[in-house]
């Protein structure tokens, strides 16, 4: 993952250059070949090498020259998440890794309340109402891997960012007193300084409809979104290339500036809970 991430940003600043691969190939005295293997991620650049492609490429920022040695240097750092990897998709490794690295997660979720931010309770009747059955063991390690992953925004490790439609405040996917106990988090976890929360009103009207759930990750704060990961029930899919992640920028801003505001979110929250009989924070 952080291999593809890196060929995918030497690719960008390739072309931002207007060099073609042959041409990079000469900076480094290799073949197109091997360019080409590095820019879809399956051979990892040396840092001399990289620093020699940035060079050819006028890049000068060093946060950008560092953190992109750093992905040469560590291609394979060791991730909390590979204690758990035999109990995981690959697929599901991929977006971990992605959100472990981000310094800024977006996601839009139509459905439930995203995973960075669902209780215990909540997570373990998501879990165990899905449409395959899951041994005791495997369940255990899904939630074990769940809570893990929540401290990335717990510990304010990333800026968190979520939207979502007012069905999942409207419409209990779990028994009511779950319910009312996710909605006092959700309220309670809006009040952290890295994490925003927004939802966006039914009366927004069909946009809902033209987008599905999607997680976008930023690994440099001062840039746009650098990945975007897609869920349904076969698997995670990673989006990387420049047209697919302009698409869904626009959507998430799209999303955000038709949901309420925080301030705005909260309240209507508060004021459901308070009718199913919760207690707010």
């Amino acid at each position: 993952m952080r291999s593809r991430r890196l060929g995918t940003a030497l690719r960008q600043y390739r072309q931002a250059a207007k060099l073609d691969q042959p041409q990079a190939a000469e900076v480094i005295a290799s073949s197109q070949a091997r360019i080409s293997r590095i820019e879809s991620g399956h051979a990892t650049p040396r840092v001399i090498e990289v620093r020699l492609l940035l060079d050819a490429y006028g890049i000068a920022d060093p946060e950008v020259r560092d953190r992109l040695e750093e992905l040469a240097k560590h291609p394979k750092k060791r991730g909390w998440w590979l204690e758990y990897a035999a109990h995981l998709r690959p697929d599901y490794v991929d977006h971990i890794a992605l959100e472990d690295d981000a310094c800024h997660i977006r996601q839009w979720q139509p459905v439930l309340v995203p995973g960075l931010i669902q209780t215990p309770a909540y997570t373990e009747a998501i879990i165990t109402g899905g449409p395959t059955s899951l041994s005791a063991e495997y369940m255990n390690q899904l939630k074990t891997v769940r809570k893990r992953r929540q401290e990335r925004i717990a510990e304010r490790g990333a800026a968190y960012t979520a939207v979502i439609w007012e069905a999942v405040i409207e419409h209990p996917l779990a028994s009511m007193a779950i319910h009312r106990g996710q909605l006092a988090a959700l309220l309670e976890v809006g009040e952290r300084e890295n994490v925003t929360v927004q939802v966006l009103p039914f009366s927004a009207g069909t946009l809902v409809a033209a987008q599905s759930a999607f997680s976008a990750f930023c690994f440099d704060c001062e840039s746009g979104i650098e990945a975007v990961t897609t869920d349904d029930f076969t698997g995670t899919s990673v989006l990387e290339s420049a047209s697919d992640l302009a698409v869904y920028a626009a959507a998430f801003d799209q999303l955000c500036s038709s949901a309420l505001t925080p301030e705005a979110s909260a309240k209507l929250i508060r004021s459901k809970l308070e009718a199913i009989g919760g207690v707010t924070p």
